[in-house]
Parts: structure tokens; sequence; C-alpha cells
């Protein structure tokens, strides 16, 4: 304004929605910081095990629904899976109450989708909820909460133990939370001839 008081102008608003050429510089920065962010996130869902599925199209409206890929293996898995089929073949009376079965036909344990007992999906479970881009490296019990809303497999805890204590990044990455150990703290130099006598005491040996 310092600038344009010493011109005879006359200033007119004009309503971006009317403003049908705007070009890039009359955009808001915040606008295009948002898009920017919203991009990469786009590109990071590249990265992970998702299916994008359509739904059926209905006056023109079309219904996207995300879905994991390891889901759609966990229920693959469970039909040739024989301790999960041995659940589901059940009555409903005698099967235990922490065992539902969804609609689809999947084998839950309190509401989480129960993990068969195999090696690599159970591996790629781990692997994905402790190393990828949203985990950064948590620790074996916020791993095992994180965790447990979804899956459940018997073990898991002791799983999880073992995968995070393998994790070489976690190991020269993040601090030791023991107590340190304490200093060595030699004898004293004697000023005489056998001030101080030690001796070791040797035994549990056989009889010879």
């Amino acid at each position: 304004m310092e600038l344009l008081k010493d011109y005879d102008c006359e200033i007119l608003y004009h309503p971006g929605k009317a403003n049908k050429v705007a070009d890039a510089l009359s955009r808001k920065s915040s606008v295009a910081q948002m898009v920017l962010k919203e991009w990469g996130l786009i590109e990071r869902a590249r990265d992970s095990d998702f299916k994008f599925e359509v739904g059926h199209l209905s006056n023109l409206v079309a219904t996207l629904r995300i879905e994991p890929e390891v889901q759609v293996r966990i229920r693959t898995l469970q039909q040739t899976n024989p301790d999960v089929q041995k659940i589901l073949q059940e009555d409903a009376e005698k099967r235990k109450a922490d065992f539902q079965i969804s609609e689809d036909g999947t084998l839950r344990f309190q509401g989480r989708l129960v993990v068969p007992d195999d090696v690599e999906l159970r591996e790629e479970i781990l692997s994905e909820a402790h190393r990828s881009s949203y985990s950064i490296h948590p620790g074996s019990t916020k791993m095992y909460q994180n965790l447990r809303q979804h899956y459940w497999w018997c073990g898991m805890k002791a799983d999880i133990a073992k995968h995070v204590a393998k994790c070489l990044t976690c190991q020269q990455v993040k601090a030791q939370h023991c107590k340190p150990g304490g200093l060595l703290r030699p004898l004293e130099i004697p000023e005489w001839k056998w001030e101080h006598i030690t001796m070791d005491f040797v035994t549990g040996l056989p009889r010879s």
C-alpha cells in the first residue's frame, strides 16, 4: 500500500470462484503445499501392500475400497490350514467364544484376524510393522500393542520380541535403559610385603 499511495487508482475485488483463468501466482501457497503433502502420501502408499478396488458403478458413483493385500493372503492361507479348518468346521456351540467367523468366512480371535502358521507371512507382518516408513522401529511392547489390535496367533508376543531383538538398526541407534555397570576398583598397592594375601578356591573337581 505504501507504493500505491502515490497513484490515483481504484482497487476492485474479484472473487476467486469467478476467476476462471487464474494463474499459479494468484493461488495461495498453502494450497500448493497441501497438494504436495497429499501427493507424497500417495507416493508412500504405492510402496505399501494395498489393493485398490472400485465397486459397482451406480448412477456414476463409484466406491473406492482399500484393503491390505496381507488380509487377502491370510484368508487364502486359512482355507488350507488344518488347524484353522478344524475350528471353522466345529459347531457353534462347541467352538470357544473367543473365536468368531466373519461374513466372508474369515476366522477371527476376539475380533482380530487369525494368522495361520506360515513363517513367511508372519515375518512379512512383523517387518512391515517394524521397518515401514510409518512405524519408525517401535520397541517390542509398542509393536505388540499395535499388532494385537488387528492380528492374533499363538506366541505372537514372543515372536515380536525376537524380531525386535534381531533388528540391527535398533541395536545401533536405540539407547540402553538398564543401569550402567560399575567401575573396576582394584586393590591399593601395599606398602609392605605380605600385607595383602588373596587366594582362589577351586571346588567341584572330580575325585582322582
